[in-house]
């Protein structure tokens, strides 16, 4: 018997984190329908970076766009619905957290059909941000739930989630991570940015509630633009940030190098060569881990704990005098020599997911 099913994917984590799920079913003889929604367009979502992910391009994309999380939510959950409804599957994968993550889980919940999450479990605990919720209400409903790490699978013990639906496979953004710096030349990005390697501090600010906050972008530029007389800072800008500057809310301070939205490639090559990372993102505390690169989340809150209790990442909070501090601090201490060693976060999550979809399949 053929198995099949349909994988949504909303934006550019969704793909890093699916692609090696997806390429290991592939080897399995599973038939994926790959849809896109379209929440975010992303020039660097391009055929070669797909290619480079060992996917194919999407079968379907629902192109839709910006908007109010009601609006993303909505069209994504009507046009996944509808697609399902046009080509059965026996089952849905969806990843992340992201708007797209939780329509795909509800769409395919309300037609009897299982839902596999990758990347279940991750608890920040933090009810203002959106992410949380679409975490916890995709939990819920997911049939099979593939979790990174170790606290994952006790968060979703802690919420009654029965053992019988967890699988701790790995993190399967790292097996991305693997693949791409192994086809890139990290002295050549550096090379076209003229960088030296760990002579730079990487950023990365995405989060509306800094972003969208003309004051608090600010007073975070202010540190950074002190970082940037001893440290260069090179900071690929969000379309949020860029909006604020060009609209006149933000000055960038002499020293932050701001650079357009990265190919991920290229991104990961430079955040390997950090001195250190300075960002928002969930996922980039979880890459710089692996990579042994100093993480500095400017946040309260992070999903990731694992990435702290290993020693490459602190959280900071808010408060820009905290940043840098934190920054000051990193400076004098010496490079770390070596990353941890994360169980499971090994380049082959992406197998072990599939045995545990193929199983769900069998059944």
């Amino acid at each position: 018997m053929t198995h099949s099913l349909l994988a949504v994917v909303g934006a550019r984590p969704n793909f890093v984190k699916m692609a090696p799920v997806l390429s290991a079913l592939g080897a399995n003889g599973v038939e994926v329908r790959l849809l896109h929604t379209g929440q975010h367009y992303d020039k660097a979502l391009s055929g070669e970076f797909i290619k480079r992910l060992g996917i194919a391009e999407p079968d379907a994309n629902l192109e839709v766009g910006s908007g109010s999380h009601g609006e993303q939510t909505a069209a994504a959950l009507v046009g996944i619905e509808r697609d399902l409804r046009a080509h059965p599957q026996q089952a849905l994968l969806t990843a992340g957290d992201v708007n797209s993550t939780m329509a795909a889980a509800l769409a395919a919940v309300k037609l009897r059909v299982p839902v596999v999450h990758v990347e279940s479990g991750l608890r920040s605990g933090d009810w203002e941000m959106p992410e949380e919720v679409n975490r916890v209400v995709t939990d819920r409903v997911s049939e099979l739930l593939l979790c990174t790490s170790a606290d994952a699978v006790e968060n979703l013990a802690a919420e009654g989630i029965s053992d019988e639906r967890v699988r701790l496979v790995g993190n399967t953004m790292i097996d991305s991570l693997f693949r791409l710096l192994e086809g890139v030349d990290r002295a050549q990005v550096l090379a076209a940015h003229e960088l030296e390697g760990r002579r730079f501090a990487l950023v990365t600010l995405h989060r509306p509630s800094l972003v969208d906050d003309a004051a608090a972008l600010s007073a975070a530029f202010k540190v950074l633009g002190e970082l940037a007389k001893d440290l260069p800072v090179v900071l690929p800008a969000h379309p949020r940030t860029v909006a604020r500057i060009e609209g006149g809310a933000i000055e960038v301070p002499e020293g932050i190098r701001m650079l357009e939205p990265m190919d991920y490639g290229d991104f990961v090559a430079l955040e390997s060569e950090a001195r250190m990372v300075i960002t928002d993102s969930g996922g980039v505390q979880e890459e710089s881990t692996v990579l042994g690169v100093p993480c500095l989340t400017f946040r309260t809150t992070t999903e990731r704990p694992i990435t702290v209790e290993q020693g490459t990442n602190t959280l900071v909070g808010v408060n820009p005098l905290d940043l840098a501090r934190a920054a000051g601090a990193e400076m004098v201490k010496p490079a770390p020599q070596r990353p941890p060693e994360i169980p499971l976060w090994d380049g082959q999550a992406g197998p072990r997911a599939a045995e545990a979809i193929m199983e769900l399949l069998a059944d």
